[in-house]
């Protein structure tokens, strides 16, 4: 039999149901790539033991109600998993446990998944390379001198490397996306409120979204089908019918029209933007009509995510004052612990990114900034919505170049923000966005597309994607 870490999650789950495998030898697999190359990759901030047996036992009960029966996945660190450590990448919650589970978690065990480790990321999402853990880096499985891409680099790297089957992670600008274009694998950024946060350690609320990870784009689809879905712990999340993720990964795309923002493709390099080409040619024989659009002026984009984000972060991150959670700083007082417990706790990213959101936030700056980026977000948003009523779906690459060196970009952090410039469009304005590997650059580097549907549709985007994967023959994962 294949080995478990070359399958891809359904692939797997077929061979349980099928008796070709036991979900006792898939963990015991699983354990063994990781042991081989979990040091290696430093993506895991903690992964179950020997000792720690399957919950899957016995036969599997009905597929309807245990689609996931005996697959081990991963989840990025700010999500929440009972009794284990969920750092959100930080030295101040280096032991902090939470006495519940994440909405998610709780539907992945509902489908007889489990969660078998969690994953690297930048301190509590504030990065594009995982540079900014407490830990240091994850690296890429593809080049470890490269980045995994940021902030779910380790779950990323992780799904690339056969260490895990699926992976859960936040996307607030492109944390799912962009790391998922750097190790090859496909990364769904949801409908906003349509998976629940109950349970997801916040950063920025109002852009923060989690979605799968997974080899294949069918993979991503039945992870999604699991976790999405209304939660009455979550007022944001959304009551719309779900549908059928799987069965919209098997349709033909014949027919469906994609937008192309032409007048954004300068912004990527020749490889990026020769291997976006040769994908809309693919789809084009696949009978998928490409037309042109047009999208606001990027950088427009950029700068109000970043305002908003860090005007929301420096909020959410008011809580973490030695008090209630985390490590604490020594001092005689509140505000001399306080202090305190921050200087020591937070990494210069997270500092950077506070003092910028107060600052937008100030008396005097609020309107200058913080509701200038607010007005501009409301125009992205109509200005998605106008291109979407003449295509199915945008389509951009993911990211301006392939996976970028360690240390490249960690002392230029405008550098660093432009790897989101074409991810944070979609998380402005709350649309599903699937990233898909198409091929490698001449260093032998992933690359990918990234495809914007309308509010509430991801089973378009399903459809398209796996009509990518398709067209273009190439199969993510498998990194060695």
């Amino acid at each position: 039999m294949t080995g478990a870490e070359h399958m891809t999650m359904l692939e797997a789950a077929a061979a349980l149901r099928e008796g070709k495998t036991s979900a006792a030898e898939l963990d015991a697999r699983l354990r063994t790539a990781g042991e081989a190359r979990g040091d290696e990759l430093a993506c895991f901030t903690w992964r179950s033991g020997a000792g720690e047996a399957s919950p899957a036992q016995g036969m599997p009960p009905p597929l309807a109600t245990a689609p996931l029966w005996g697959i081990g996945g991963v989840v990025k660190a700010n999500i929440c998993v009972r009794d284990r450590i969920t750092d959100c990448g930080s030295r101040l919650l280096a032991r902090w446990r939470p006495p519940y589970d994440a909405t998610v978690v709780t539907r992945l065990r509902r489908a007889g998944a489990h969660v078998i480790g969690a994953t690297v990321m930048d301190e509590f999402g504030m990065g594009s390379s995982t540079e900014h853990a407490a830990a240091g880096p994850a690296r890429n499985p593809h080049d470890t001198t490269r980045v995994p891409g940021g902030s779910s680099g380790g779950a990323a790297a992780a799904v690339a490397a056969g260490l895990a089957y699926f992976a859960l992670a936040a996307d607030t600008g492109g944390s799912v996306r962009q790391p998922a274009h750097c190790c090859g694998v496909v990364g769904l950024r949801p409908t906003y409120g349509r998976v629940s946060r109950y349970g997801l350690v916040a950063f920025a609320s109002s852009l923060d979204q989690i979605g799968p990870l997974a080899r294949t784009v069918a993979d991503c689809a039945a992870v999604y089908g699991v976790v999405a879905g209304r939660d009455e712990y979550d007022a944001t999340s959304l009551d719309d019918p779900l549908g059928d993720p799987l069965a919209a990964a098997a349709r033909s795309a014949a027919g469906l029209t994609i937008g192309v923002p032409r007048e954004l493709l300068c912004l990527a390099d020749a490889d990026s933007v020769a291997d976006f080409e040769s994908t809309l040619d693919a789809m084009r024989r696949a009978g998928v009509d490409v037309v042109d659009i047009a999208l606001p002026d990027p950088e427009v984009m950029l700068a109000a995510y970043y305002v908003i984000a860090t005007a929301e972060a420096s909020a959410n991150l008011a809580r973490f004052d030695g008090v209630a959670f985390g490590e604490r700083g020594e001092g005689d007082d509140y505000a001399t612990m306080t202090a305190g417990t921050r200087a020591a706790g937070f990494g210069r990213e997270v500092k950077r990114r506070i003092l910028l959101g107060t600052f937008v936030l100030s008396a005097g700056y609020g309107e200058a900034h913080y509701e200038r980026a607010c007005r501009a977000r409301r125009r992205v948003t109509e200005a998605y919505r106008t291109a979407l009523d003449g295509c199915d779906a945008i389509a951009t690459p993911t990211a301006p170049t392939a996976a970028f060196p360690l240390g490249e970009k960690l002392d230029d952090p405008l550098r660093m923000y432009r790897s989101d410039v074409f991810t944070v469009g979609p998380s402005l304005a709350g649309l599903p966005a699937l990233t898909v590997s198409t091929g490698r650059d001449r260093d032998g580097l992933p690359l990918s597309l990234q495809l914007t549907g309308p509010a509430l549709g991801e089973e378009t985007l399903f459809t398209l994607g796996a009509a990518v994967e398709r067209a273009r023959g190439f199969r993510a994962g498998g990194a060695a």
